[in-house]
């Protein structure tokens, strides 16, 4: 297994490119499943996330074409993903317990064949993310659905049929597959309270594009009027909202100036705020944002993570690393997910003051340094906020458990030594 190492006190500086967001890529394959005809990936992120989910298309039956490809001078990947029939309507636990999103094949798969056995997912350990609403909403369509030896066997025989169908809270997953779902199903489906997040916006407009009547966009009532088929499309990945905000954190932290190629600031205006509120200087151009914290007088700020367009649940670990070492004291209120604070500890051993109340709020006390240390990840976004921690901390910081990271964000290490960071990939054994 691998770790990494950081030698802190590096200030960043330089451009990193941002990649397709894997947010969006996820439910965007799954998409492929609701036609016969080819669709076409671009800009795809090189994650192993991204590898789980073709293995896991590969056995249902899809064919995958691999091609890589040059973006303003970085590489990407570019997949056409092929599904003439089905060799199998099964997700197994071998390939779904390896990440979550693997249950947007549920959708598609009802909508398109009538019948799937999935096994209740895995993922990040943030606490308990049930597919209730996900089921419930399925289950209005016309499916039946039972768990039966810890999988999820749904059966639609007779095809789904519209439903009128409001979501107790704005799941972008069961925003996600529901929409997926109704593309296909007799009659016009009303969403509402549906989420907003632009992975949701992306994922209509490839169902658009691919002949999908979907009306909506960018509000919480999205109505689709089933058709009876859909078709071929070519579709470029929205960049990464996630990685963009935890890079220019990279920049505040070290007090650097990073410009970030290819993200949408439009994406981003929260998180982008609060940075503002801090002093820093961020500069909104066409193709990138600029962060620059060079000069920038830091205090401390309060966040509360929502739904978007709020501040993000996703970046609340990486938000949390920076204010470790701002003067001034700030609160932290998790309001999305339980149990998302486990990188907390791991941040004390490097000398973070931090306090939890409850299981949603922490106060954070600026300290004047933190120190390196051995420290374990313990889900994707913590384990880029140890990282980030490591950026600051004097001596060196080494991060264990670092497949998490590789699920979400690419070539890392590759991306943060071009812009001056002393970090390396060892093995174990070293």
């Amino acid at each position: 297994m691998d770790k990494i190492k950081i030698r802190g006190g590096n200030q960043l500086n330089g451009k990193i490119y941002i990649s397709g967001a894997k947010n969006a890529a996820l439910p965007l394959i799954c998409a492929s499943l609701l036609t016969k005809e080819s669709i076409r990936l671009t800009n795809m992120p090189i994650l192993s996330d991204i590898k789980s989910l073709n293995s896991l298309l590969e056995v249902l039956g899809t064919k995958i074409e691999e091609k890589t490809e040059l973006k303003s001078g970085f590489e990407s990947k570019t997949y056409t993903y092929t599904t003439d029939k089905f060799d199998s309507l099964v997700a197994p636990y071998d390939y779904v317990r390896k990440m979550r999103a693997s249950y947007y094949v549920l959708g598609p798969l009802l909508a398109r064949e009538g019948y799937v056995e999935l096994s209740l997912p895995g993922g990040c350990a943030i606490g308990a993310r049930p597919m209730d609403i996900h089921l419930n909403s399925l289950e209005l369509m016309g499916a039946k659905i039972e768990i039966k030896n810890g999988y999820v066997v749904a059966d639609a025989k007779n095809g789904l049929t519209a439903a009128h169908i409001i979501f107790p809270k704005a799941s972008v997953g069961a925003t996600c597959n529901v929409l997926m779902a109704a593309t296909l199903a007799k009659g016009t489906t009303k969403i509402e309270n549906a989420a907003k997040e632009p992975e949701i916006a992306d994922l209509i407009d490839l169902l658009t594009k691919m002949g999908a009547k979907i009306e909506g966009r960018n509000t919480s009532i999205l109505t689709i009027e089933g058709v009876k088929e859909l078709k071929s499309a070519e579709h470029e990945v929205v960049a990464d909202r996630i990685e963009a905000g935890s890079y220019a954190i990279a920049a505040a932290i070290t007090k650097g100036r990073i410009e970030l190629v290819n993200a949408k600031s439009e994406h981003l205006q929260t998180p982008l705020n609060i940075l503002r509120n801090m002093d820093i200087k961020i500069i909104e151009k066409p193709q990138s944002v600029v962060v620059d914290a060079r000069n920038a007088l830091m205090q401390g700020q309060d966040i509360m993570t929502d739904y978007y367009p709020g501040f993000p649940t996703d970046l609340q670990a990486q938000f949390m690393a920076l204010m470790t070492v701002v003067p001034g004291a700030s609160m932290v209120t998790e309001n999305i997910w339980e149990n998302r604070f486990m990188h907390v500890p791991e941040l004390m051993r490097m000398g973070a003051n931090i306090n939890i109340h409850g299981y949603a709020s922490a106060i954070v006390r600026g300290v004047k340094k933190l120190s390196g240390a051995p420290v374990m990840a313990t889900d994707l976004r913590a384990s880029f906020a140890l990282v980030l921690a490591g950026l600051v901390a004097e001596g060196e910081t080494v991060v264990n458990r670092v497949y998490h990271l590789d699920r979400g964000y690419e070539r890392l290490e590759e991306k943060l030594k071009a812009v001056g960071a002393d970090i390396e990939r060892v093995k174990e054994e070293d």
